[in-house]
């Protein structure tokens, strides 16, 4: 609460996460907005390796003591720090890193990116272009916009240096450039409903340029598609280790996984995914119920009437569009 009192009138506009009165649906409208004001251009996807497992203890005191001046603090954040990490059953103490789930971790991430990435892109970057450019970050994911490709490429070289410079690599293969741009003009070019060549994933959906409905390109967001996997499979395994619940209870407790996944995946253009979610739902909790018993059958016509006695919800739009093209 000390360090958020002081921090937070020094943080960017740019940073989303973990901060008061911000969310992760706030950022990707940021950045829808940015997107679509700028028209396009090119999309430097940052993937930090091992992030909060590689934050150097060195430069984050050194960072800390710019703006902490009390002693009691320091050590207690040191403290902190050298806690150590519970891991099946082992007690480990790294050298570098701070525990993913300790109070502090998040405000640590914000101030340690917000020298590293933000300050850096705001004062040191953006004079040096020739276009414009923008900065959106969430915790340790981020996403840099331009609308000259010469920009983007210049700060793709740079942007190994800066983060070695504070002891944090990018993964080679998922820090990559994206020309993210609508279809312009030639034959067969902007036919049909999506243009799905230059995407990118931020915060659980992919990114693509689509048609709306009066025929104008903008940008579309969906699940992505590891998300939707890894949702789907934690899921499949609640029921395989619940199957032995009374079948209201198992019904109440999907009613309310489904109702926070649309409260977070319902963005406008997700209804394809919300509804498939919806069907292989139906689908896995179908199969653990048949496995029950060893003689257990549930046929398509019988699985119906049960539904009309347990229906589970149909995704829907929780959150429409904030930003105005």
């Amino acid at each position: 609460m000390l360090l958020e009192a002081v921090y937070e009138q020094d943080f960017l506009d740019c940073s989303y996460g973990f901060r008061p009165g911000r969310s992760a649906h706030q950022a990707l409208e940021a950045l829808w907005q940015q997107a679509m004001n700028m028209g396009g251009g090119w999309v430097l996807e940052i993937d930090i390796r091992k992030f909060f497992d590689r934050l150097d203890h060195g430069h984050l005191r050194e960072i800390l003591r710019q703006r902490v001046g009390d002693g009691v603090v320091l050590r207690l954040i040191g403290k902190w720090l050298k806690a150590g990490v519970l891991e099946d059953g082992c007690l480990q103490h790294p050298e570098t890193g701070s525990p993913q789930g300790g109070v502090i971790s998040p405000l640590l991430a914000n101030i340690y990116l917000h020298e590293v990435l933000d300050t850096w892109f705001e004062q040191t970057v953006k004079p040096r272009l020739k276009g414009r450019a923008a900065l959106i970050r969430y915790a340790d994911d981020a996403v840099m916009l331009f609308t000259c490709e010469d920009d983007a490429r210049r700060v793709l070289e740079v942007l190994p240096l800066r983060f070695g410079k504070y002891g944090l690599t990018l993964h080679p293969e998922k820090t990559r450039l994206v020309e993210f741009r609508p279809p312009r003009g030639g034959p067969g070019v902007g036919r049909g409903s999506s243009w799905r060549r230059g995407t990118f994933d931020l915060l659980g959906f992919t990114h693509f340029w689509c048609r709306s409905r009066k025929g104008f390109w903008v940008i579309g967001r969906q699940t992505a598609r590891d998300r939707f996997t890894r949702a789907l499979r934690a899921l499949a395994e609640w029921c395989r280790r619940h199957r032995h619940w009374p079948l209201r209870q198992q019904w109440q407790m999907l009613v309310w996984k489904l109702r926070g996944h649309y409260a977070y995946y319902g963005l406008t253009g997700d209804a394809p995914a919300l509804a498939r979610f919806r069907y292989e739902v139906i689908r896995v909790w179908r199969k653990w119920l048949q496995r029950r018993s060893r003689k257990g059958r549930l046929p398509w016509t019988r699985w119906a009437l049960l539904e009309r006695v347990y229906p589970l919800p149909v995704g829907h739009i929780a959150r429409p569009y904030l930003a105005k093209p």
